[in-house]
């Protein structure tokens, strides 16, 4: 268990200790140590235990064992197992061009609570759409915007292998239209086969090393 998780466990419950001697014993409460004792436990404790607690679970929802545990992203962590070099997720994975830990948040850094205002409110709303209403099936699901180059420009921009390739560079106009994100890298023609989770069914599946 991570250390933080521990130390989180602990904070609470000393906290609920404290709370429970400041009210089986209000007479604590009585002098000016006792009034700041109560001010820390039932106050600064909690808040501080709860923006603890939160952060440790913003870091876990940025791993990848985090995202699969939904069973709606399951199509989509066994793409990353294709074995096949044109599934652009299965490549990358397989091949640690992405933290096989944080594969799913490596390209994907602009998604629900990790993304704009707009982006949170989308969160929300899948939140709403999972617990209340009927999801959509795993085929149906969608990216809400155009994916961003910049979530592979983070890694790739400057390697010799995208800089000087002889795809990028058979038209003079296709790598200045890919840095401006103006022609998307997973666009037609390029690398559009990403997770292709319609048809798992007919893929060989890499066993992963074993």
């Amino acid at each position: 268990m991570p250390y933080l998780v521990i130390l989180i466990i602990i904070l609470a419950l000393l906290s609920a200790a404290l709370v429970a001697v400041v009210t089986l014993r209000p007479g604590t409460t009585a002098t000016q140590g006792g009034r700041i004792l109560a001010f820390i436990v039932l106050f600064l404790f909690p808040l501080f235990t709860l923006g603890m607690g939160v952060s440790a679970e913003i870091e876990r929802s940025k791993s990848t064992k985090f995202c699969l545990s939904c069973h709606l992203m399951e199509p989509f962590g066994q793409s990353l197992k294709v074995d096949d070099p044109t599934y652009l997720a299965a490549a990358h994975f397989q091949n640690h061009r992405v933290s096989a830990d944080e594969a799913c948040y490596t390209c994907h850094t602009n998604y629900a609570m990790f993304g704009t205002f707009k982006a949170k409110l989308a969160g929300l709303r899948h939140v709403y759409v999972f617990y209340l209403t009927t999801p959509p099936a795993p085929e149906a699901i969608r990216l809400s915007e155009p994916f961003n180059n910049r979530e592979c420009l983070h890694c790739h921009l400057g390697a010799r292998s995208f800089e000087q390739g002889a795809t990028h560079n058979a038209d003079p106009e296709t790598l200045p239209a890919v840095k401006a994100n103006k022609l998307s890298c997973i666009s037609s023609g390029c690398h559009e086969t990403v997770h292709n989770i319609a048809h798992l069914k007919e893929q060989k599946m890499w066993n992963g090393g074993n």
